[in-house]
This record gives C-alpha cells, sequence and structure tokens, in this order.
C-alpha cells in the first residue's frame, strides 16, 4: 500500500502536533467511511496503530490505515491547501470515479 504526502502536508501534521501535546507521539490515520453526498467521506485523526493497521513510515511520524480503508485509499496523495473557499487537508485519490463538489466525499 502506498500513501504519499506533500512537505506542506508534513509541516501542517507538525504544527498539529506541535499544537496540542495530546497529538505527540501519535500516528496520522487516514480513513474512509460511509457518508457525504457522494458515498463515502475521508478522515484524518491522530490516533495509536492497530495490530490490524497498515503502517506508512513518514518524516517524523507514522500514517496508518484501517484494512477497509486500503481498499480505496491505496496510490492517493495527501496535499494541505490555503485557497480563497479555506483550508484543510486535500486527498486525491486515483481510485475515485466521481466526487462531490466540495472534494470532501467521493464515489467507487
Amino acid at each position: 500500500m502506498q500513501i504519499t504526502i506533500t512537505e506542506k502536508a508534513i509541516r501542517k501534521v507538525h504544527q498539529f502536533m506541535a499544537d496540542d501535546a495530546s497529538n505527540q507521539g501519535k500516528a496520522l490515520r487516514v480513513y474512509v467511511e460511509g457518508g457525504g453526498c457522494a458515498g463515502f467521506q475521508y478522515g484524518l485523526a491522530f490516533d495509536d496503530p492497530r495490530e490490524t493497521d497498515e503502517v506508512i513510515p513518514s518524516e517524523g511520524f507514522d500514517i496508518v490505515v484501517d484494512p477497509m480503508s486500503q481498499t480505496y485509499l491505496d496510490g492517493c496523495s495527501i496535499d494541505f491547501v490555503d485557497g480563497l473557499y479555506g483550508s484543510g487537508f486535500k486527498i486525491h485519490n486515483p481510485n475515485a470515479t466521481g466526487t462531490c463538489g466540495c472534494g470532501h466525499s467521493f464515489t467507487v
């Protein structure tokens, strides 16, 4: 399984870890859950790795993905964007066949 993360997103993860001591030492969990206007939506959270997770080392932290989400996230890239409509993490998913207008949910 492969997930890439941009330098800008790495810096933002480190900033979130530094801003909240409870995030330090945690992994960045990337997951998919049902919902959103297109059927599935992405989630990101600081969490402890679980035995069944895929662990992807990054710069100063690990990215973890649960088995169900692995199917949908393989080959994804994570970026952090700043724009007129706000800022946040953006996931580019080559497995998605469609997305909603806001880009937070997708179909496969």
